[in-house]
């Protein structure tokens, strides 16, 4: 059993478990016919290391996540609600197969969900 306090960051292994997670989930990504153009020449060691950084933040990590950063690095992808959904859904997928505990799952995503706001690109009013 776990501790209470304990943060899903902690539970799932630190850094190392949260690295494992990302790079698990690009892989994913890659082979991904609907988001996997946006990983097209982009330095994935770099990505991955920020991902993780992110993600641990979203976790309950050592890690501020800033969304400012996060909306500016996003901005000239024109992501669109259903890549977001594709994201989600690879990344509940990439939970699952890292054991994350359904009720965990279900707060990691929302975690992301909670953002898509300042990921997905706004339509401009005709």
């Amino acid at each position: 059993m776990t501790n209470s306090n304990q943060t899903l960051y902690e539970k799932y292994g630190g850094f190392p478990g949260v690295r494992q997670v990302v790079t698990d989930f690009y892989e994913r990504a890659l082979d991904n016919d609907i988001v996997g153009h946006f990983f097209e020449n982009v330095n994935m060691a770099r990505l991955v290391d920020h991902q993780t950084r992110m993600i641990a933040g979203l976790l309950g990590g050592p890690v501020e996540v800033s969304e400012t950063r996060l909306a500016d690095a996003h901005a000239h992808l024109n992501v669109e609600h259903h890549h977001f959904d594709e994201i989600a859904a690879l990344l509940n997928e990439t939970l699952i197969d890292a054991g994350f505990e359904r009720p965990d799952r279900v707060a990691a995503v929302a975690a992301v969900e909670a953002r898509r706001s300042i990921i997905v690109k706004r339509s401009r009013a005709a």
